[in-house]
């Protein structure tokens, strides 16, 4: 069975295709800067038709009926989609009402779903949702403590992201301690421009950093992270900024970048700290706030077995790694602490081949 994996960005398509049940990648490409100035490629609708273009082109398949089922990720699938579902009009119709959620992603997923349907519209298609993986994150957690109307009638609550990552990543550790995923307590760390951690009980998300947005918890390349929401409107008041500059600040020109002065890039922070002392505090505010959430983390969960980080960060930055790792084993120093590359769309790939063989 051949799975294409379809991951669609803001301006992005990142896709892989595989054959199954071996699991082996047959060929992966990325269609970037779409929509941008002097790009050839001006919405994600010509990106599907590029993408479908580029397997006869590379002769991944000699024609797209040898396609037989499609995995799409979707960033935000609220309280509705709590595991991946196959699509039909219904599940298109639930994207779309949480695409004021993730304005940047949900509808790029969604147009990317729906060319995929217009070109191949009898082949299986299956979203799976970056939010799913932490529907089992308890109320006590997941709550935020304003009035609870406003929960009841715009849901809002940590939804928590990354989780197609947090689970490959929590599959693998169990792989690596040959352990039943269910009897295991890990702290996962998604480290990269984007960045969360998540605490998993018995296989299981019982918390993780960002909320309602990814803008929540860690410092991130351009996310401020945590902050005193008090402090958002003195800084408006001050500025006369309006919502949407507000807003743009906190996603766009904060986190690394924005103390810094500098970049979002870690690798150009890491040769610059000698010299540069914002980026020295960059670099040291952000090594912080993830020990201070994986601290937390250990608390709750009491037992853990193993701290695990992953993406470009996480991957890449042995030292920053030693340097938490000597930290955490003056608490705990019988955890092991792994470095695991993850594949969010070889998850993807798994859960629409689990479904479409159901």
């Amino acid at each position: 069975m051949k799975i294409l994996v379809v991951n669609c960005g803001s301006s992005s398509i990142k896709y892989k295709l595989y054959s199954f049940p071996k699991q082996e990648l047959l060929t992966k490409g990325l269609i970037e800067r779409i929509g941008e100035k002097g790009s050839e490629v001006k919405t994600h609708k010509e990106g599907i038709r590029c993408l479908f273009s580029k397997l006869i082109e590379n002769k991944a398949v000699k024609d797209l009926s040898e396609i037989d089922a499609i995995g799409h990720r979707v960033v935000h699938g609220a309280e509705t989609f709590q595991k991946p579902h196959i699509i039909d009009n219904r599940v298109i119709k639930e994207i779309a009402k949480c695409c004021q959620l993730a304005p940047l992603h949900n509808p790029a997923n969604l147009e990317g779903i729906i060319s995929c349907r217009k070109i191949l519209p009898k082949i299986s298609q299956v979203a799976v949702f970056d939010t799913a993986f932490h529907q089992t994150i308890p109320q006590r957690a997941y709550l935020y403590a304003i009035p609870f109307y406003y929960y009841k009638k715009y849901k809002i609550r940590k939804y928590g992201f990354h989780g197609t990552s947090h689970q490959f990543v929590a599959h693998q550790a169990a792989k690596i301690l040959k352990k039943p995923l269910q009897k295991l307590n890990l702290i996962t760390c998604h480290l990269g421009n984007g960045c969360s951690i998540t605490a998993i009980k018995n296989g299981l998300s019982i918390d993780t950093s960002m909320g309602f947005t990814p803008l929540e918890g860690l410092i991130m390349g351009t996310r401020c992270g945590d902050i005193d929401p008090a402090a958002i409107f003195y800084i408006m008041e001050k500025e006369k900024l309006t919502t949407n500059q507000m807003y743009d600040i906190l996603n766009k020109k904060s986190g690394l970048l924005g103390i810094s002065c500098l970049s979002n890039d870690f690798r150009i922070l890491k040769k610059e700290q000698k010299s540069n002392i914002y980026a020295k505090l960059a670099l040291d505010m952000f090594i912080y706030r993830i020990k201070k959430y994986i601290g937390a983390y250990m608390l709750i969960l009491g037992k853990v077995d193993a701290i695990c980080f992953t993406a470009g960060i996480g991957e890449n930055n042995p030292e920053i790694i030693f340097q938490i790792k000597q930290d955490i084993h003056k608490i705990l120093p019988k955890t092991k602490i792994l470095v695991i590359p993850t594949d969010e769309e070889l998850m993807i790939a798994k859960l629409t081949y689990q479904l479409i063989k159901e």
